[in-house]
């Protein structure tokens, strides 16, 4: 797992890598000419000439200001060469990594930030492969990928440093932006914009896979909840349907639809909970399920009243949904 742009693993991120890298060679270079000559006169102040010296070096001064001037010139031009082919490599990059318009053939998925989770939707012309997941990206290695992105409440910010630079998210004004995966890999990615209490907990992964396993893993996404195996099972989905979480959300097969929160067809083959909040285990789900305001603070998921012998089948039954 890397969250990082030094670890550029698509295209975009290795061009934002690259521009860092030269920027902070010239800064760094800079910065020790600077030093360098400061400490040089620090020490050369301290030191006196005779008479005689100084009024030679004042004579001989005439003949040499010509020379310095045209070094002051040469210096200057130097300097506003390099700043002017900064900006033009600043702004290219810029253009490039803020292309709205993805390559033709890209997989659109919609990204929608809400306090604080990320809703995804795979979009397709055919409606029965519109799949609706959250807080996981699954995307094939090597294909550009359209992101099309959106707010539910406030503003947040989309940024997966390793893939792409960051992209905010404004209720009611759709952005679009791509990205690509050239290897493997997970890829964490956080909202990067403040907007409430629980900014720092929303986080989200990318996980590039090749082609067939991508492919394997939406075929599977697609299908709805698998039966309960087991009459532990079977009883945390009565739970669950009789308790108020099928207010806000949706298990693809029963009688749950509810779009306010995650939807929880595939619960159980996701690596995290409350947006990477918890490793995904039994232990952790049932900690959230119990207090959810202890774990994740201002958080709208509300407190559900389960009593003690329904929460272990509960348990039971979300983890058994992959």
């Amino acid at each position: 797992m890397t969250q990082s742009m030094w670890h550029a693993s698509g295209s975009n991120a290795t061009l934002i890598r690259e521009l860092a890298v030269i920027f902070g060679i010239l800064l760094i270079a800079i910065f020790g000419i600077v030093v360098g000559l400061t400490l040089f006169s620090l020490r050369r102040r301290h030191r006196s000439l005779p008479q005689e010296t100084l009024e030679r070096l004042h004579q001989a001064s005439a003949g040499t200001e010509a020379k310095l001037r045209t070094a002051v010139a040469i210096a200057t031009g130097i300097t506003v060469l390099i700043l002017f082919g900064l900006t033009v490599v600043s702004i290219s990059v810029g253009k490039i990594v803020s292309a709205s318009m993805a390559p033709a053939g890209s997989l659109t998925i919609e990204v929608t930030g809400a306090q604080w989770w990320w809703k995804i939707r795979y979009a397709n012309d055919d409606p029965s492969r519109i799949l609706q997941t959250a807080n996981e990206i699954h995307i094939p290695v090597g294909q550009s990928i359209a992101i099309r992105g959106n707010s539910g409440d406030v503003i947040h910010s989309f940024w997966v440093p390793s893939l792409q630079g960051k992209r905010d998210l404004i209720p009611g004004q759709p952005t679009y932006e791509w990205l690509q995966a050239d290897r493997p890999g997970e890829y964490r990615g956080q909202c990067a914009e403040f907007c409430g209490l629980q900014h720092a907990h929303m986080a989200f992964w990318v996980i590039a896979e090749p082609a067939d396993r991508f492919n394997a893993w939406m075929d599977h996404q697609l299908e709805p909840a698998m039966e309960p195996a087991d009459e532990q099972s079977r009883r945390g989905r009565e739970v669950f349907l009789k308790a108020a979480c099928v207010l806000c959300h949706a298990i693809r097969g029963t009688g749950a639809g509810a779009q306010i929160g995650p939807d929880l067809t595939h619960f159980g083959s996701r690596k995290t909970i409350a947006a990477g909040t918890l490793v995904n285990t039994k232990g952790n789900l049932a900690g959230w399920i119990a207090d959810p305001q202890n774990i994740k603070p201002g958080t709208h998921m509300a407190t559900v009243p389960i009593q003690p012998a329904e929460m272990q089948p509960l348990i039971d039954y979300l983890e058994s949904l992959r």
